[in-house]
């Protein structure tokens, strides 16, 4: 039996401390789990955390995802067969720099849906999502003879709202699913976010990196009894793109740990092993400034993004082996990943041939509208004269041409409203979202040039300008850019190669399905598939110039690669590198 005592968790009745690391199973190949896990075992851990992304279980309404990567089950299973415990966040809400804080975009849509609050049509939702990811963690609970020792409600729910009736309902959902272990929340230890984040009958804990006698001492007026836990030990931060790459001293991280650990306090390691923000998984921060972030969430942890130990792990695991028992065997470093090229061709250009079926719009939809993460609008411009095009916001990145050409790009982090078209002709606007705020109030927002947009004469924008009434959309689905080249998929054989958005593919040799890191130090902008496999994002300002591949996701011989360029494709050649090259560090 695990509990909670008066100053200790209890587990069989005997004091028992977590040492716990976050491994999030959805940015993991599942055939990296057990490796993983293994690793974790062998720096003193005796835990393994994770979040649930609502999201990527249920990207549409009426759907429960549990394969591949998403195999939650197997996923605590395999922490249950190294001998370790877990932990189980399924939020709703889970931020982690993940798209949308993992809520489904769909509930966005829903009219007057108010989430994360006590609102009906959300609870409703909450309840059919929980219910689904609970039947997997109830018979796995540690009292059924499984690992799952916590189950977290909510998260960091003092920095967005006060609403105690919420909360509560939450729990009382996760506690009609038949989950007996006790139930935690986190927040940061700011009295204010303690209070409306907490939840009378349920442990408070904290979230922090650093002072942790302060941050205990906080904590301990909000929960006056009970153990101590710091759920979220950040050892770490992530990046954005056009930002530093973010690292930690290891000496101060892990004198921060001991520190943590002197004081008597249990521990979740955020991260242990960060992974990869596969396809479109990325989130982003706007606090005045949209800044999405990168595919890579190495996180500086003590895993590395391909799961080598990293120098700190080797000062945690010191650290860990003045508290516990630490097993005497020490994983090896990586290997060197193997080095080869590939050229790309068969360009396949979207201006020249649309991949996808066209609808007819009166306006200008949202992405949202759509279905869609990227999406070609047409119109046609009547004018001999300079045209000044302008939107109310861009969400997240649109490409202009103008005749096939190209006329500018408007950024969302750089706040343009507008550019100047040369004369009419046909309007081309490729629109991306570059990944859903996940935390704050612009989460949930919806994606695409946000009207009024508009087309009017430059000397007098305001007075004379119009809202085109028709547009042609081209609404991209990126799980079939790899399949273009197939002939029922109507595409041609290949084009020239020319200016906007083209696919290209090549293959590559393997000898042996190793870990292979994809360098895009010579690419504008896209994304880039593996044998059909998403990679995620890459971008040429960086910090990330490499590109993680999973090895299970080779095979001996011929792999596919395609690669989708939206920008200017300077070197048609695919680089494999020795290893990641993350960009250069924080100042």
């Amino acid at each position: 039996m695990f509990e909670i005592g008066e100053s200790d968790f209890l587990l069989d009745g005997r004091p028992f401390r977590i040492l716990s690391g976050a491994l999030h199973y959805f940015r993991v190949h599942p055939d990296s789990w057990t490796d993983r896990i293994e690793k974790a075992r062998l720096m003193g851990l005796n835990t393994i955390e994770t979040y649930v992304p609502w999201n990527a279980h249920s990207p549409r309404p009426g759907t429960f995802d549990t394969s591949g990567m998403l195999d939650l089950e197997r996923f605590l299973r395999e922490v249950a067969a190294a001998g370790l415990y877990a932990i189980v966040r399924p939020g709703p809400y889970i931020c982690a720099e993940w798209d949308n804080g993992g809520l489904p975009a769909w509930l966005f849509r829903e009219p007057g849906l108010g989430v994360r609050r006590y609102e009906p049509q959300f609870m409703a939702a909450v309840g059919r999502y929980l219910s689904d990811v609970l039947q997997i963690v109830e018979p796995l609970q540690i009292d059924r003879g499984g690992p799952v020792l916590l189950v977290q409600v909510e998260n960091e729910y003092g920095a967005f709202g006060d609403d105690p009736t919420y909360l509560k309902a939450v729990a009382d959902i996760i506690h009609s699913a038949g989950i007996t272990v006790p139930l935690v929340t986190v927040d940061q230890p700011v009295d204010a976010m303690l209070a409306a984040g907490g939840l009378d009958g349920v442990l408070r804990t904290g979230s922090f990196g650093s002072r942790a006698a302060e941050r205990l001492e906080t904590l301990r007026r909000h929960q006056p009894t009970g153990p101590l836990m710091c759920m979220e030990f950040w050892d770490g931060w992530f990046d954005h793109w056009g930002g530093p790459h973010h690292t930690t001293s290891v000496a101060e991280a892990a004198a921060e740990l001991d520190a943590l650990l002197a004081a008597g306090a249990s521990v979740n390691i955020y991260m242990l092993h960060g992974g990869t923000n596969f396809g479109l998984t990325n989130g982003a921060n706007d606090k005045g400034v949209y800044r999405p972030t990168i595919t890579s969430y190495d996180y500086d942890a003590p895993l590395d993004e391909a799961g080598h130990p990293t120098a700190k792990y080797h000062a945690f695991r010191e650290v860990l082996s003045r508290y516990t028992s630490v097993p005497d065997d020490v994983p090896a470093s990586g290997p060197a990943s193997p080095e080869t090229s590939a050229a790309l061709r068969s360009p396949l250009r979207l201006l020249a041939d649309p991949w996808g079926p066209w609808s007819e719009h009166t306006g200008m939809p949202t992405l949202d509208e759509l279905d869609a993460r990227l999406a070609l609008f047409r119109t046609e411009v009547s004018s001999d004269e300079p045209v000044l095009f302008s939107v109310g916001e861009v969400r997240d990145r649109a490409y202009v041409f103008l005749d096939g050409a190209p006329v500018g790009v408007l950024d969302r982090e750089q706040h343009d409203r507008a550019l100047m078209l040369p004369r009419g002709g046909r309007l081309e606007i490729l629109v991306e979202d570059q990944g859903r705020v996940n935390y704050g109030p612009r989460i949930g927002e919806p994606k695409g040039l946000i009207g009024p947009v508009r087309l009017g004469p430059v000397d007098r924008p305001d007075a004379d300008a119009v809202e085109p009434d028709s547009w042609s959309v081209c609404a991209i689905d990126l799980d079939d850019v790899p399949g273009l080249w197939n002939p029922a998929a109507g595409a041609p054989v290949s084009t020239a190669a020319g200016v906007g958005p083209t696919a290209w593919r090549g293959s590559f040799d393997v000898a042996e399905p190793v870990d292979h890191f994809l360098s895009t130090v010579a690419w504008g902008k896209g994304f880039a598939w593996v044998n059909g496999f998403n990679l995620g994002r890459y971008w040429r300002r960086g910090p990330q110039q490499t590109l993680y591949v999973p090895g299970p996701l080779l095979h001996p011989g011929s792999n596919d690669l395609v690669v989708l360029e939206l920008d200017v494709m300077a070197d048609p050649v695919a680089h494999f590198v020795a290893g990641p090259s993350l960009g250069p560090l924080e100042l």
